[in-house]
């Protein structure tokens, strides 16, 4: 065996230092930006569906949805012909301030859905609509289901 000579297994070269693996102080961001990318389509999926908590039957059509540019102030019909303005129920006197309240400054230019239940007697939505029309409100929508109503043909 030959001591010091060339290049061969088990001899220490010199002037090389094996690089030692330091942790890495970065912060790998792509997993989070995935899981905030799947929330945030999850939460824009879901909002519309919590912004009335009313139960109601919608009326089946064969009508397609209807595009608005701003939000506008829904006015439920239940069963029993409760009304309620958002959330919170109405006496029929005070509906078209409650609506007022709810359109801000200009209510009677906003838009206003009507959600009638479709077990609710036609004369309660009829009326709400004639009173809402009335005083001024010009944009009046009729909320129904659009989505059970091909389904249920078919």
């Amino acid at each position: 065996m030959a001591l010091g000579g060339g290049g061969g297994a088990g001899g220490h070269v010199r002037g090389r230092r094996r690089a030692r693996k330091r942790p890495l102080s970065e912060i790998n961001v792509t997993p989070l930006v995935d899981v905030m990318l799947v929330l945030l389509i999850i939460f824009m999926i879901s909002a519309p569906l919590l912004s009335v908590a009313v139960p109601v039957e919608l009326p089946k059509t064969e009508a397609s949805a209807v595009e608005s540019s701003s939000e506008p102030v829904v006015v439920t019909i239940q069963q029993n012909g409760e009304i309620f303005v958002g959330e919170s129920e109405v006496a029929w006197d005070d509906l078209i301030a409650r609506v007022s309240r709810a359109g801000g400054p200009d209510a009677r230019d906003n838009p206003v859905s009507v959600r009638g239940d479709g077990r609710a007697p036609y004369q309660a939505v009829a009326r709400v609509m004639a009173r809402l029309s009335a005083a001024g409100f010009t944009k009046l929508n009729l909320i129904t289901d659009t989505a059970a109503a091909s389904s249920e043909e078919g």
